[in-house]
């Protein structure tokens, strides 16, 4: 942990950064009372709550209906198909 005064704070903020950047804390004092920290940002983490989206996506039965024998033979790589030249549908 660095300690500083505003006035070091104000003329090293880059290189304070920096050191804070890479895990280090900073604590900025006025006449030796610490008055901030600087601490790295930790991500925000979104808490996962399972079953959320339940009822909002309709999967119909047919998504168990065997593929047509041409998008197989793609999905099996058992087929040559170029993007760029296949019609659009």
């Amino acid at each position: 942990m660095t300690r500083v005064t505003v006035h070091e704070a104000k003329t090293h903020l880059s290189r304070l950064l920096e050191e804070v950047e890479k895990g280090g804390e900073v604590v900025i004092s006025r006449r030796d009372k610490p008055i901030a920290r600087l601490v790295p940002i930790e991500p925000k983490r979104v808490e996962r709550i399972p079953g959320r989206m339940q009822g909002m996506i309709d999967v119909g039965d047919e998504i168990f209906d065997p593929l047509p024998e041409d998008e197989l033979r793609l999905w099996e790589g058992r087929d040559d198909w170029d993007f760029f030249s296949t019609p659009r549908r």
